[in-house]
């Protein structure tokens, strides 16, 4: 949703004009109590006839207005005595009023745009001098552009506004900045590859893609079995189990897996939840039968160790089952202490690892099962998962032969048909991982959006490979994603989870080259610090 999608123009039409009523009646009726409310739901304003309205449309909704006059007496004559005597000698003024963008644009550069046609339009005409009754909520932003305050506030409590006036240097002053501003805008949207932030696809190294672009091979082939025995051993490695099964599938399939084997166990378990990921694990297991409990918080919020052994010593569930990191706030999990619990009660531990693995050191050797893919945190195509089990498993009937992780442990990951194209993208990457890198990396992004006084999601025991924003109330976070993405800088956002919270996230997943994070960090900088002043015009 760049600035190419916006059309900034002169009002004309009648559909325009009924529009501008409606949003009108909508900012200063519905939002600033100034006028009543009436049935039809439109505000004509008492300066309508006279006024030229300077509006911004997006295919054929008008998104934001200005309107202009320049007949006395202004709405300002009738609220201040003698208003010649604040403005300066020589004067030709004109009047902006009605100065309204809708709620799901106030973070975008459509403010920014209607003021760059309003300089062009008093320009033109030959005013060079403006005035405005500005909101109190938006001083600041008004001062910024070039606004001088003269008087006192007027208007009745709850709509209170400052008369202020611009001059014609400091509206070509303000032209100037807005090019600038509309430049630098371009070149990050012309002609720039895009930068991704997404926890998948994420950017690959060239020799993954490289290793992917090879020529097919059977996977029973004598080199294709190697090659899935040096994956295994290298997964093993990184993550200290004891073995590794590598599948055609997602995460989502991998949990399914991984619930079969559960059931197994015939006992009643405990799901820990507190974001979108823990509740799909219960998911999971509510559609494969199992016997459990939860523990539930409120989204990023601590499930402690204590939480947990009270339910352990409550009714001794035979398992845990919890996600690693949740990715939906990028909340960690104790693993290590939560381990250590479940070997005092005697109960065994799965975890959907699909988040850290790659991202931080894991230790897997006395976890029961643990479930991750090859995108994400390990940086190769998304496309195979991956089962990584303490004890030997067998083959059991009661599970869907696809689903039989036995099945897979016995004929060495290979039960079935797999793409090379794949596991080879997946050994070069394994063999490019830089966790130490990466997180020196995120905490030099955490401190630089920190500086910005925006909020960020949990602390530094969060996760490394997701930072979670906190996008200011009144500012659509989908308005902030489609606005990066036309920009070259692809943000997770689209997920109904993070905009139902007005959330977007930066997932430092992959290969991520310092120089072109620091770029696009910039991009989203540009892109929100409007966002922050633009809360309500």
């Amino acid at each position: 949703m760049g600035q190419h999608s916006f059309v900034y123009k002169i009002a004309t039409e009648s559909v325009e004009f009924q529009q501008i009523n409606q949003l009108n009646y909508q900012t200063f009726v519905k939002e600033i109590p100034q006028h009543e409310e009436n049935d039809r739901e439109q505000l004509v304003d008492k300066f309508h006839d006279e006024n030229t309205y300077i509006i911004a449309k997006k295919q054929e909704q008008i998104i934001g207005m200005i309107a202009v006059r320049a007949n006395r007496p202004f709405s300002l004559d009738q609220k201040l005595q003698n208003l010649d005597v604040y403005i300066p000698a020589y004067s030709v003024p004109c009047e902006v009023r009605l100065l309204s963008v809708k709620e799901e644009y106030r973070s975008t550069r459509v403010f920014y745009g209607l003021c760059e046609r309003l300089v062009q339009f008093c320009l033109e005409k030959g005013y060079n001098l403006a005035l405005i009754s500005g909101t109190v909520r938006q001083l600041k932003l008004y001062r910024r552009i070039g606004f001088i305050p003269f008087a006192s506030l007027v208007g009745e409590e709850g709509a209170r506004f400052q008369p202020m006036y611009i001059t014609k240097e400091s509206f070509e002053q303000s032209t100037k900045a807005f090019q600038r501003l509309m430049r630098a805008a371009s070149h990050h949207g012309a002609g720039t590859e895009s930068h991704s932030f997404l926890p998948g696809p994420v950017p690959l190294h060239p020799d993954v893609q490289r290793a992917f672009r090879k020529g097919s091979i059977s996977h029973r082939s004598t080199s294709f079995i190697q090659e899935l025995k040096e994956i295994q051993f290298a997964l093993c490695q990184l993550t200290k189990a004891n073995h590794a099964e590598v599948v055609v599938g997602t995460g989502t399939m991998t949990n399914d897996m991984a619930a079969q084997q559960l059931k197994l166990l015939n006992g009643e378990g405990l799901i820990l939840a507190n974001g979108e990921f823990g509740y799909r694990l219960i998911d999971h297991a509510s559609r494969s039968g199992l016997s459990f409990r939860t523990i539930e918080k409120q989204w990023g919020e601590d499930i402690s160790l204590s939480d947990i052994e009270s339910s352990l010593r409550d009714f001794a569930p035979k398992w845990i089952w919890t996600v690693h990191c949740e990715t939906s706030t990028g909340y960690l999990y104790d693993l290590e202490g939560i381990l250590a619990l479940t070997k005092e009660y005697r109960a065994e531990l799965c975890v959907d690892a699909c988040s850290s693995v790659g991202i931080i050191p894991v230790n897997f050797q006395d976890v029961y099962l643990a479930t991750s893919v090859s995108g994400k945190g390990i940086g190769a195509y998304p496309g195979l998962g991956i089962v990584f089990h303490r004890d030997e498993v067998v083959t059991h009937p009661s599970i869907p032969r696809y689903l039989d992780i036995g099945m897979y442990a016995e004929k060495g990951s290979i039960p079935f048909t797999h793409s090379s194209n794949l596991t080879g993208a997946l050994k070069e990457a394994l063999m490019n991982l830089n966790m130490t890198a990466n997180k020196r990396l995120s905490q030099v992004v955490r401190e630089t959006i920190r500086e910005w006084d925006i909020s960020i999601i949990g602390d530094e025991s969060f996760s490394p490979g997701v930072i979670t924003i906190e996008i200011p109330s009144g500012v659509s976070s989908r308005v902030i994603g489609d606005e990066c993405k036309d920009k070259g800088v692809l943000l997770s956002y689209e997920s109904d989870y993070l905009l139902n919270r007005n959330w977007v996230q930066l997932a430092l997943m992959g290969y991520q080259r310092e120089e072109e994070v620091m770029k696009s960090i910039d991009v989203l900088k540009g892109v929100l610090s409007p966002a922050k002043e633009i809360r309500f015009v």
